[in-house]
């Protein structure tokens, strides 16, 4: 997820520190890292949902593997993010990093700071579970889904404006084309998975 990197004219400067060069190397690995746990987060998350991993340690056991991913895709995700307001040679603040397009930031900004935060949403709605109705709740946390389309967008576009796509798109399509249809999977039909032997009946 090449959040917030070098695209608004303004933010622009001379050339590169060495100071400059660590910390975009930092937020690089940090957006590939969430980039990466996000795909993995969705897919068990699907996964603990429908209970089919359910018989390899139970839900209680499933479910927080999927938080403890969950946690981790935020994590860098965030840092991804701060590692901007570190840079010396273009100006980025907290309010470019927040909020979508304000200060001359651009649609793929946009995409990330939207899938960032409806993320951290997702996540906070989790502990307040106990406050709300469980189909409003549930219907909060499948905008999960909305949440890494945008951010799976942002990467790739990210990537492309940076010049990274052609070096990483491989990689990219092998963790985004299993996680759509991963996703894809769990809104289809019990008994139509079931009868194309996609799923095992359960006795």
């Amino acid at each position: 997820m090449q959040l917030f990197l070098l695209a608004a004219p303004h933010v622009l400067a001379a050339a590169h520190s060495p100071h400059d060069t660590g910390v975009r190397a930092v937020a690089q690995l940090s957006a590939r890292t969430a980039y990466v746990l996000m795909c993995l987060t969705l897919c068990w998350g699907v996964f603990v949902s429908t209970g089919w991993v359910r018989r390899i340690s139970g839900r209680q056991a499933t479910r927080s593997s999927h938080m403890v991913l969950a946690t981790l895709t935020l994590a860098f995700g965030i840092l991804h993010a701060a590692s901007f307001l570190f840079l010396t040679d273009v100006s980025f603040n907290i309010w470019m990093l927040t909020i979508p397009l304000v200060d001359g930031g651009t649609g793929r900004w946009a995409l990330g700071i939207v899938g960032t935060e409806l993320m951290l949403a997702i996540s906070i709605s989790v502990g307040l579970q106990r406050f709300f109705r469980y189909r409003r709740w549930l219907w909060l946390h499948r905008l999960g889904y909305l949440a890494v389309l945008l951010t799976g967008l942002h990467a790739f576009i990210g990537a492309d404006v940076n010049g990274h796509l052609g070096d990483l798109w491989l990689v990219g399509l092998a963790f985004a084309v299993p996680t759509a249809l991963i996703a894809l999977l769990r809104f289809v039909p019990a008994g139509v998975l079931t009868s194309t032997g996609l799923v095992e009946e359960e006795a």
